[in-house]
Parts: structure tokens; C-alpha cells; sequence
């Protein structure tokens, strides 16, 4: 089984790696120029090239995507919370958020920027914006997975409504509330570069404007890698904290 589980995790990296072996050395052979398709090599030479510059804009992405994203959650959960327990709000502002959705980011983001000026605060809106349906679409549907019978059982033990929610409905609604945060997390970056890329000072979305306007294809596709590499690395920490949050979950998995 073991023999099995590494040929499997080997066969894995098979596609991205064909994939990218594919990509250094086509372009050559067909004659593309550089400048429409650097090759992996070049991007990640211009990458550690102009480091200091990345890492400038990076930083100023990644916070405006950690503080969305944490902010998302926060009002996300109370919200979910509020509309588990209120029955008629749940009614009300349901289809108000799916409505929400219809609207798209390069709709919202230029107002934000319009209302709010430059600064962090209407990156970090455009984030939450996008971010928060998920969560609260996923917590609700773990609160309405409940057991009954579960519930039951405590109300026959003398629990209280309380109880009863804290010992069973957010149980299980925490499985849900993870899955809700890792699609989330993934559309967050995206969000963030969206933002600066319609108004701001620093950032990807920004390294990226300012680099296609001076026909740089390899920094924007450097930092299109960038954009790519904190959107996995936060999913991957948000499925590390799930693992540790819900072992018994993942144990049943």
C-alpha cells in the first residue's frame, strides 16, 4: 500500500512537470518571440531579479488579502449564525446575498475606490465582497445537516436551545464552515489584485499594470506566479488548520 500511495503521489507530478518541460522548450522550437511567451526559466529569472521590487508588492497584496479575508469570516459566521437561529431572517436576506452574487468584482471594485479613496480600506471591502458568500452558504447548509435525532436526544436530556446549538448544530456546520473558507481563501487573492488593478499605489494587480504597459511579459507572468503562490499557500494553511480544528472529520475521510 505504501509502494501504491508514492507511486500515485509520483504519478502526480507527472502532468504539471510534462507540462512545464513542455512550455521551456516549445516556444523555442516553434519560433514564438519571448516577448508574447517567456519561457519558466525567464519568468523566474526576472522573478528573482527584480526580488526586492516583488516582494514590495507582495506584501502590500497579502495584506489586503489577509485583512479581507479575516474580516470576511468574522461577519460571515455571526451572519450565518444570526440567520440559523432567526428564521425570518434567514428568509429575508437569503436571496438578498444570492443577488449579490450577480454582480461582478470589476462592477463593484471602481465604486469602492470611487466611495473610499486608495488606500487599504477598499481593497480589503472588494475582498470581503467576495469572499463572504461563500462561507455563509456553507455554515448554514453544515447547521441544516444537524441530525435530528441528535437534537432530540439532547432536548430529552434538559438542553437547553443554547446547548443544543453549541453541542450539535455547530459541530456539525464546522466541516462545512472549512470548505466554505477554502473556496473562499482561493477567490481572495484574485479579489485583491482586481482592487489594485482598477486604483491603488502599490501591489500585484499594479506590478502587473505598470509591467504590460512597458511590454514586460515575464513580470507580469512573474507576478501572476506570485498571485498564484500566496493563493495556494493560504488554502493549503486553511486546510492545515481544518485538519487540526476537526480531526474527527477527516478520520471518517
Amino acid at each position: 500500500m505504501a509502494g501504491l500511495s508514492r507511486l500515485s503521489r509520483g504519478g502526480a507530478l507527472v502532468a504539471p512537470l510534462a507540462f512545464l518541460a513542455a512550455w521551456q522548450f516549445l516556444p523555442g522550437v516553434l519560433g514564438v518571440d519571448r516577448m508574447i511567451l517567456p519561457t519558466p526559466s525567464e519568468i523566474v529569472g526576472q522573478l528573482v531579479a527584480t526580488r526586492e521590487i516583488a516582494w514590495e508588492h507582495t506584501l502590500h497584496t497579502l495584506a489586503e488579502t489577509v485583512t479581507g479575508f479575516t474580516a470576511s469570516a468574522i461577519v460571515a459566521l455571526a451572519v450565518a449564525v444570526l440567520m440559523d437561529q432567526v428564521g425570518w431572517l434567514k428568509r429575508g436576506l437569503y436571496p438578498m446575498l444570492v443577488a449579490s452574487q450577480t454582480i461582478p468584482i470589476i462592477a463593484i471594485a471602481p465604486l469602492m475606490i470611487i466611495w473610499f479613496g486608495f488606500g487599504l480600506l477598499p481593497k480589503v471591502l472588494v475582498v470581503v465582497l467576495v469572499t463572504f458568500f461563500p462561507i455563509v452558504v456553507a455554515v448554514l447548509d453544515g447547521f441544516a445537516s444537524t441530525d435530528p435525532d441528535a437534537e432530540r436526544l439532547l432536548r430529552t436530556m434538559g438542553a437547553s436551545r443554547r446547548q443544543v446549538f453549541l453541542r450539535a448544530r455547530v459541530p456539525s456546520a464546522l466541516p462545512g464552515m472549512f470548505t466554505g473558507m477554502r473556496i473562499s481563501v482561493s477567490y481572495a487573492v484574485t479579489a485583491a489584485v482586481v482592487a489594485e488593478y482598477v486604483g491603488a499605489e502599490r501591489g500585484l494587480g499594479i506590478w502587473m499594470q505598470q509591467s504590460k504597459a512597458a511590454f514586460q511579459t515575464d513580470l507580469v507572468f512573474a507576478a501572476m506566479l506570485v498571485a498564484a503562490l500566496i493563493s495556494t499557500t493560504l488554502f493549503l494553511l486553511t486546510n492545515a488548520i481544518a485538519r487540526l480544528a476537526i480531526p474527527w472529520h477527516y478520520a471518517r475521510r
